[in-house]
């Protein structure tokens, strides 16, 4: 994992904390993200597994993210995935809920403010493998990229990109701060 600045460190953490999207959804589709009447976050999920008969088994649900961790010198989230599977023919086969942990990616972005768009977050979390009682469940690898757009009348695009191109150069950051960071996004986001 490649950190680049505090500064960016923070705007892509707290980004990716208010938009936390998308499990292993397909490129084409567009992640839905929420914020639950309790202050909790909650994204969509999507994947497939191979069912009983050898078909391709579907799995839907959400994930909630309840804290950010480091392990060794990766950033993870750690959540809760709630899961329906439906096998091959359309029947549903059982539902899952799972306490997860998934790696975090968060590489930096490019000179933002010289830039029309800016890359704000490209985040990239890792594949996930459940065992549900003998049945297996994969989840690809999910990725999120958030672009902000400068201009007039964007006003939080121009803000964006404005902060991620001052904060460049900054010290490289770390990741147990960034966890707190984010933490206490998530802290903020239950009230």
């Amino acid at each position: 994992m490649r950190l680049t600045t505090i500064p960016k460190m923070l705007l892509a953490g707290a980004l990716a904390l208010t938009t936390m999207g998308a499990v292993a959804v397909p490129a084409a589709a567009a992640p839905a993200v929420v914020k639950a009447a309790e202050g909790t976050m909650t994204s969509s999920v999507q994947g497939t597994f191979t069912d009983a008969l050898g078909g391709v088994g579907q799995v839907t649900g959400t994930f909630v993210p309840t804290e950010f961790a480091v392990q060794g010198d990766e950033l993870v989230a750690v959540g809760t995935l709630h899961a329906v599977l439906t096998d091959s023919a359309g029947a549903p086969v059982g539902t899952a809920d799972e306490a997860v942990t998934l790696p975090v990616q968060l590489p930096g972005s490019a000179d933002a403010a010289a830039l029309a768009a800016c890359n704000i977050l490209h985040l990239v979390l890792g594949p996930l493998d459940l065992n549900l009682l003998g049945l297996t469940v994969h989840l690809n690898t999910v990725v999120l990229d958030i672009t902000a757009h400068s201009g007039p009348g964007n006003l939080l695009g121009n803000l964006l990109c404005a902060i991620a191109g001052l904060l460049d150069g900054g010290l490289p950051f770390p990741l147990a701060q960034l966890a707190d960071l984010l933490n206490q996004v998530l802290a903020i986001l239950a009230l």
